[in-house]
């Protein structure tokens, strides 16, 4: 038994390490690749403000966005975890559930209105009406799933209630005029490009603080993965707790959709890729691992997007897709084995 748990304990750590390696790497390659190439030590003398354009491309380019990559990605592995505890379902995420499309809609449609008014808006007042758009799709999510009890049907009507705001989004952006367009249709395809200092800083406070929150509901997660009866036999208030993931999750998609639109597969993906990888299903150990897991995802996705067909850059949804999809097909045809 004791060998049992060393070995447990062992593989742990290896998946930890081996992460923490990916990750590194990849930020590494972030920061060198893209339509302008820099070689190692050109990429250090940027960093230390001695390499003229480069050092600007690394400052006001490079790093932000990695930094965004890093955070958002988390940000999204996280939200998708909390909605695959919350409803109990495998595919349950963001994105699949319409929720980031609800807050697309109120942000594309604040952003018109601004705009059109050719005032500029800020990174609070965009998350602040991502969090709206997502509360309200979350409210039909929930309404719905009180009617339809089949996961299957219940990820149905979240993917047709994403097909109706992203149509609605879509009849709103007609209406912008011809500059707001061309920012809007980039930021409805999903995309880490044109991100700043001042947004990375937002982002980084509501992340960063909504995880730190996520991670303090370890314990009651474990007791509510258990079932809402073992969770009241411990003490969870398991009324207070529901509402306390609807609130994390949508904030850390809110947070998601304002800055880089929506963003496919990443929140049902990862945490999938993580309980297969460590072996367990222990909150205390996922939360952490599956920020670090959704970092590593949307960083590779967007080095990606950025160099495949540089100086041509993909929507960063449409290679989450690619890498996201196929593990979405495998969680659904092991619970059909499963049932």
């Amino acid at each position: 038994m004791e060998s049992i748990e060393i070995k447990r304990r062992a593989r742990i750590w290896i998946v930890f390490i081996a992460l923490l390696a990916a990750f590194f790497i990849l930020v590494s390659l972030n920061v060198m690749l893209g339509s302008v190439q820099s070689s190692i030590s050109d990429t250090l003398s940027a960093l230390f403000g001695r390499g003229g354009d480069m050092a600007d491309i690394l400052w006001k380019i490079r790093l932000p966005r990695m930094l965004a990559c890093v955070l958002l990605g988390g940000a999204l592995a996280l939200s998708g975890f909390l909605l695959q505890t919350f409803f109990n379902n495998p595919i349950a995420g963001p994105y699949v559930l319409g929720i980031s499309s609800g807050a697309k809609l109120t942000v594309a449609l604040v952003m018109v209105l601004v705009l059109g008014a050719h005032k500029s808006v800020g990174s609070v007042v965009l998350i602040g009406a991502a969090f709206v758009g997502a509360m309200i799709s979350m409210g039909f999510v929930l309404l719905i799933s009180q009617i339809i009890r089949r996961s299957a049907m219940l990820i149905v009507s979240g993917v047709m209630l994403g097909y109706i705001f992203s149509a609605i989004t879509d009849f709103i952006i007609t209406f912008a005029d011809d500059a707001s367009i061309v920012n809007l249709h980039n930021w409805s395809r999903g995309s880490f490009s044109g991100i700043s200092w001042d947004n990375v800083r937002v982002m980084a406070v509501v992340v960063i603080v909504t995880s730190c929150l996520v991670f303090l509901l370890s314990k009651p997660i474990g007791a509510f993965q258990l079932g809402e009866s073992y969770a009241k036999s411990v003490g969870v208030n398991v009324g207070a707790f529901r509402v306390a993931l609807v609130l994390l999750s949508s904030v850390l998609s809110a947070c998601v959709t304002a800055f880089a639109g929506p963003i496919s597969f990443v929140g049902i993906a990862v945490p999938h890729i993580v309980k297969a990888l460590l072996k367990t299903s222990r909150p205390l150990l996922v939360i952490p691992v599956c920020f670090l897991g959704g970092a590593i995802f949307c960083l590779g996705c967007d080095l990606i997007a950025r160099t495949l067909f540089a100086p041509l850059e993909l929507s960063i949804s449409s290679v989450t897709a690619v890498f996201g999809a196929p593990v979405v097909i495998t969680a659904l045809l092991k619970k059909r084995a499963r049932s």
